[in-house]
């Protein structure tokens, strides 16, 4: 049998379940710090977001955060903006969807925007015809085929 060399296997990598996000404080922003809905993931620790300031950003998630804490579309976060890149910005915070409702609540985040949804601000409400979905044949028409 081979020696293990390594310091552990999955489960140490796994890490602690380190339950943070059952009660904590709720972060505001500072000056330097901008609210953000996530556009789209674009993969190597980078997404597309759109800033409430209405500018789009091209963010970097930090290393804290990395394969730690999950951001998908539609996800209200925190950015650290950059002196000297205006288009780039860091991730800060994920806010968790209770935390980014109290922020609409206390007027930090605008109206229009729309909280809990799988792509930020692209999809309309699905008009009355929901129920046609299905196709109904009948019995002639399977005949044909």
């Amino acid at each position: 049998m081979p020696k293990n060399k390594g310091k552990g296997g999955k489960n140490r990598k796994r890490g602690k379940n380190e339950a943070d996000d059952e009660k904590r404080e709720l972060v505001f922003k500072e000056d330097g710090q901008e609210y953000a809905q996530v556009l789209r993931m674009l993969g190597n620790g980078r997404c597309e977001v759109m800033c409430i300031d209405n500018t789009k950003r091209l963010c970097h998630i930090r290393g804290k955060m990395h394969k730690k804490v999950w951001i998908a579309a539609g996800d209200i976060i925190l950015v650290g903006l950059r002196d000297y890149q205006d288009d780039k910005a860091d991730v800060i915070l994920k806010y968790m969807p209770d935390e980014a409702r109290l922020l609409k609540a206390y007027g930090e985040l605008p109206e229009n925007i729309r909280l809990n949804e799988g792509i930020a601000g692209g999809l309309d409400e699905e008009d009355d015809g929901a129920g046609d979905d299905y196709i109904e044949f009948e019995d002639e028409d399977i005949d044909k085929i």
